[in-house]
């Protein structure tokens, strides 16, 4: 199997490096020549339409800024190339109707990047609420993004490049979590603002959001904390409350025995799931098997986000 990685930021060298170590990477593409060489024996490209037509891969891995993963996922799909995409699938409404169409008619499948479902604690809540009813959930996610952060990439930051703030990019993988653990809501009621870096981006560092219909939960992030903590779950259900951390899970206040979540490439704050679902990932290419996360799966955080974009306070649709 031959593999791809467009993108070679920050999360595209975690790609690229589990791609190594699984004997898969034969190509790498980025407009920065000085990452291309890094990757001694792998072919470069810094134009991703050419690594396509010439390398025909099996898979490409997407990790590119956020404003630009929909354009490259349809064109993947529609050459039938297997996708691996980088959260968010996409930044703007009228691009997710255009990724499940070429998605429903690709030969390819199509993967989305939110690791932290298969942290240990993660795979232990959802078998907990398994056939039980769960009132509802609330978030927690304070971390530190600084100016220096901000100031390492064009993109970061701008709503052209990044599509928002702390909801679209860090909040994510926690909204879908939340999904994953209740289902989607009907109706979105958010307030997002900049506490922290007003002069420095031009989208929030701060969002509340507030979720109701058929499913319930609130959400509170920032990245106006003095360091980054570890997100929090806690979900309200059948035999009791469960607080969910990335390395422990609480019932009713007492702590359960789940495997330590394994060592990641990435960053600690961004869990070490990496590597599990890129297997996970490899193994549906291989096997047929359908992987979880597509695109109908993947987008369900997205609308929440772009839900609370549009909100400004007042009650929205998802």
């Amino acid at each position: 199997m031959k593999s791809a990685v467009i993108g070679l930021g920050v999360i595209g060298k975690v790609h690229a490096e589990l791609l190594k170590q699984n004997g898969t990477l034969a190509a790498v593409c980025d407009c920065d020549g000085e990452k291309l060489r890094l990757y001694q024996g792998v072919r470069g490209y810094n134009d991703w339409r050419e690594l396509l037509e010439k390398e025909r891969p099996d898979a490409v891995h997407i990790c590119t800024p956020h404003c630009l993963h929909a354009e490259m996922t349809i064109a993947a799909l529609e050459q039938n190339i297997n996708v691996l995409c980088e959260k968010p699938l996409y930044m703007r409404r009228e691009e997710i109707e255009k990724i499940l169409s070429a998605e429903r008619n690709s030969r390819a499948q199509l993967g989305v990047c939110f690791q932290n479902r298969y942290n240990p604690s993660s795979l232990y809540a959802k078998n907990f609420l398994r056939g039980k009813t769960v009132s509802g959930g609330a978030g927690m996610l304070v971390w530190r993004r600084d100016k220096q952060y901000y100031a390492s990439a064009q993109w970061r930051g701008t709503r052209a490049g990044e599509g928002g703030g702390v909801l679209i990019n860090q909040a994510l993988h926690t909204v879908d979590l939340l999904c994953w653990f209740l289902g989607v809501p009907d109706f979105v009621t958010a307030t997002v603002c900049n506490l922290s870096l007003q002069n420095v981006i031009e989208v929030e560092d701060t969002a509340v959001v507030r979720c109701t219909g058929k499913s319930g939960f609130s959400l509170f992030a920032t990245n106006g904390g003095a360091r980054d903590f570890p997100p929090e779950i806690v979900l309200q259900a059948e035999g009791g409350e469960l607080r969910v951390l990335p390395n422990g899970v609480f019932v009713n206040g007492e702590k359960v025995p789940v495997a330590r979540m394994r060592e990641g490439l990435a960053k600690p704050c961004y869990g070490g799931g990496h590597g599990a679902l890129v297997e996970d990932f490899y193994d549906c290419l291989r096997t047929g098997r359908k992987f979880e996360i597509d695109g109908k799966e993947g987008a369900k955080a997205v609308k929440i986000v772009l839900a609370a974009y549009e909100s400004a306070g007042k009650e929205v649709k998802v």
